[in-house]
């Protein structure tokens, strides 16, 4: 028996390839599937069976254009209803893929139809357990998100599903399994997960707050609920498009892959419907770019941030990108349901400029220019709260990033300093600050690393010249 594990870092996303004896199974394939194809044609294989261990709420899954190509079955654990053929599996039902068994168990919490599956090796000895979003290392799936598409699926009662599926499904398990979790440090789909993505089952017990031995029912629930933050809100988005199907992949590439010449993306982005999404790096775009257009780095959380700030999943998009990068950034918006790409700009900004048409820029500073020249403008620090709350820039405002819109009246009216960690975010919502017609600010290359690093004051709540306080 050979498991794969294929992480994206990008996405913080694990899927699973496994092998026996020429038959394959995957598990939670991301979009773009012919990388599980093209690596079982090399190990002379053929995918048998594609299992999900829920409907995703942080990317849509490659699933039917698995099944499609592949002929594979597709199986969701007990109680999924998707609007396509797939085997509902049995709590406890066994699927033979070659001289192995993968066993489904039925483990609800994070969402109703959650599922674990139990890998069992040729010689019948149990191998490892697919988790799935319902135990990660160092933390298990929050119970919040199955409530934004069915509402009678309140956070406290799915909790306190979770509690008894970990106590009478999970650690009752060999201490030796194991534990391959969907996702690692970085995704939204818990709150406290470890940078490593694998570990052993025993060691989780010893570990793993969720799951110790003397924790009530009562307590789970409330250490669990703590803490929590607001969803993303394209998950419940993402979850109806993994439960009723989606176009093909093949058909957005070609349908985004499309090069527009200069004289007809100036007359379509006249069109307020369409977005122009530029993917270089803050660097660059803070340099010049198009008017109007919103930065998201394609070298970042990409796809997070596509689908924290760009509000309407079906919205129009013209890509201004690197040159070669058109298709991956078509297939990177895809994973999060962005299907809307309707091509991009030959010759990126480079076309643009030389044909001399109107251009904007944003001044960004270096950190030890913030006491020497911007001693009385304001601070607005658009990190999460957490990362705030740690350590921060005495007297500045927070408004996170994924707040921005809700929240565009608090930044300041005078002139103000922006930053992030380290000017990813930054420039996404100056881009955005700008497209408002916000300009009056600077932001600073490097964010509140680089601040930290040219200061001499104190750390913990970082200290400014008195005319910030």
């Amino acid at each position: 028996m050979k498991i794969e594990q294929i992480y994206t870092n990008c996405m913080a996303h694990a899927a699973y390839y496994l092998e026996s004896n020429g038959e394959v199974a995957i598990f939670d394939p991301l979009r773009e599937v012919d990388g599980y194809i093209l690596k079982a044609q090399n190990n002379n294989a053929s995918i048998k069976y594609v299992f999900e261990t829920h409907f995703h709420a942080d990317f849509v899954s490659g699933h039917l254009d698995l099944a499609k190509k592949t002929g594979a079955k597709i199986v969701y654990g007990p109680t999924a209803k998707p609007n396509f053929e797939a085997i509902i599996a049995e709590d406890g039902q066994l699927f033979q893929v070659g001289n192995c068994k993968v066993k489904a168990i039925h483990t609800p919490g994070h969402t109703l139809e959650s599922t674990t599956y139990l890998l069992i090796d040729e010689s019948g000895k149990e191998h490892g357990i697919i988790s799935g979003d319902t135990l990660f290392i160092g933390d298990v799936g929050r119970p919040d998100l199955a409530q934004h598409v069915i509402a009678d699926l309140t956070e406290d009662k799915l909790a306190r599903m979770l509690y008894h599926s970990l106590r009478e499904k999970i650690m009752p398990l060999a201490d030796d399994l194991i534990v391959y979790p969907n996702h690692g440090a970085g995704s939204a789909c818990g709150k406290n997960m470890s940078k490593e993505t694998t570990d052993t089952l025993g060691n989780q017990k010893k570990t793993n707050y969720a799951l110790r031995p003397n924790m009530t029912e009562d307590e789970f629930v409330s250490e669990l609920l703590n803490g929590l933050t607001t969803p993303p809100a394209y998950f419940p988005k993402n979850v109806l498009l993994n439960i009723n199907g989606y176009e093909s992949l093949d058909a957005i590439i070609t349908k985004g892959k499309h090069p527009i010449q200069i004289k007809d993306f100036r007359n379509l982005i006249q069109d307020p419907s369409i977005l122009v999404l530029d993917t270089r790096n803050a660097s660059e775009f803070s340099k010049g770019f198009i008017p109007n257009s919103v930065n998201i780095g394609i070298d970042g959380s990409f796809a997070m941030w596509v689908g924290e700030m760009i509000l309407d999943i079906n919205q129009k998009i013209i890509l201004v990108t690197d040159e070669g990068r058109e298709e991956e950034c078509i297939i990177r918006l895809s994973r999060v349901g962005y299907d809307g790409t309707i091509g991009y700009l030959d010759g990126g900004y480079e076309a643009w400029k030389k044909e001399q048409l109107p251009l904007q820029s944003i001044t960004r500073i270096e950190a030890s220019e913030i006491n020497s020249q911007f001693t009385n403008w304001p601070v607005v620090d658009v990190r999460k709260k957490s990362e705030f709350d740690s350590e921060h820039v005495v007297g500045a405002i927070n408004i996170p990033l994924n707040q921005l819109y809700k929240r565009i009246d608090e930044f300041p009216k005078e002139n103000f300093v922006l930053h992030c960690a380290g000017g990813y975010r930054s420039m996404i919502a100056a881009s955005l600050l700008y497209q408002k017609g916000i300009q009056n600010f600077v932001e600073v290359n490097g964010g509140f690393t680089a601040i930290k690093s040219q200061s001499e004051l104190a750390i913990t709540a970082y200290v400014c010249p008195s005319t910030l306080l």
